[in-house]
């Protein structure tokens, strides 16, 4: 697979990379034999830009963390071929079984979590390290500081945040060089496109899109399809059965662009998103083969101008709010 250059400070990455967080929470149940498999045949392909989190699994046996320790069984063997990046600053708590989230990005944390992802990924350093979300009683500039003491450490290679405003993007990149954003980013979610995404390359940040494939939507197979207990999109705006409805039109418009490339529409999804620049390098997630594959072959869809231009216009289709 060709490579692209995330940031400023020289972060080479598989032009694709592979979302982790569905191997083991929110779109169903987990299944670590083939999340495994799934993970070998990326290595395979050259996908070899891994993006996980501390707080990635659930509130039963395998915990929060169990992401990373999935993750850590394939990198004991393979820990130089894959560009490796986690995330720090939610908190996953389960009082009675029920999950919660809460905001923690102080200093003491960060370095806490930073250890505990090292030991669970079984790695001394991880590539690119991010603020999952910025915590509104820590000032980001503390958060980073923090984080920036991990790069002198040597534990840390690169910094990276998460879905940020424009305004906290330049706060952090003042405090120490930020070499990645991610954010989602889709044909039906654009928000980073006027403020943060100009803000990013004007700070020679990279971009990492998450949810590229619109949590699958985009695929056209879910049609159809209910969403109950662990796959949680169930509980979005844009899955209930009213809007899911209203949105199918969005995925019948990508479809008639698939089926002049001879492709499937998750391919265009992804192609879309490729087309945005070189600086662009999206995560799209899952935990079967078989998708891996199709989503690697879609650095070979070419749109045409006019193809993008009718894919463009998709956004003001959408019916729901992303949460």
């Amino acid at each position: 697979m060709e490579t692209r250059t995330l940031g400023s400070q020289g972060l080479t990455v598989s032009a694709q990379g592979l979302g982790c967080m569905g191997m083991s929470q929110s779109y169903g149940e987990a299944d670590e034999a083939t999340s495994i498999a799934t993970l070998h045949r990326a290595l395979e392909l050259g996908v070899t830009f891994w993006d996980t989190a501390n707080v990635y699994g659930d509130a039963g046996p395998g915990g929060f963390g169990a992401n990373e320790r999935l993750l850590g069984q394939v990198l004991a063997d393979h820990r130089d071929e894959v560009t490796l990046a986690t995330k720090m600053g939610i908190e996953g708590i389960a009082p009675g079984g029920a999950i919660r989230f809460r905001l923690d990005g102080s200093p003491d944390n960060v370095r806490r979590r930073c250890e505990e992802s090292l030991e669970r990924l079984g790695t001394d350093h991880l590539d690119l390290y991010y603020l999952h979300r910025v915590d509104p009683e820590t000032p980001i500039e503390d958060t980073i500081g923090a984080m920036g003491d991990l790069v002198q450490a040597g534990k840390v290679r690169y910094l990276g945040v998460s879905e940020v405003t424009a305004e906290q993007l330049e706060r952090a990149a003042a405090v120490h060089p930020i070499t990645a954003v991610q954010s989602e980013w889709s044909l039906w979610t654009r928000d980073i496109e006027p403020e943060v995404l100009p803000a990013a390359r004007r700070l020679g940040v990279g971009i990492v899109p998450f949810s590229p494939l619109g949590r699958g939507f985009f695929t056209g197979t879910l049609s159809g399809q209910t969403f109950e207990g662990a796959d949680s999109r169930g509980r979005m705006p844009r899955f209930t059965d009213e809007n899911r409805s209203a949105n199918e039109a969005i995925v019948a418009v990508i479809a008639e662009v698939a089926e002049a490339h001879g492709v499937r529409p998750g391919q265009v999804a992804l192609a879309w998103v490729h087309a945005q620049g070189g600086d662009v390098v999206p995560i799209p997630g899952t935990k079967r083969v078989a998708y891996l594959e199709q989503n690697a072959a879609a650095l070979d869809v070419v749109l045409t101008d006019d193809e993008r231009s009718r894919l463009d216009g998709l956004a003001e289709q959408v019916v729901g709010a992303r949460y």
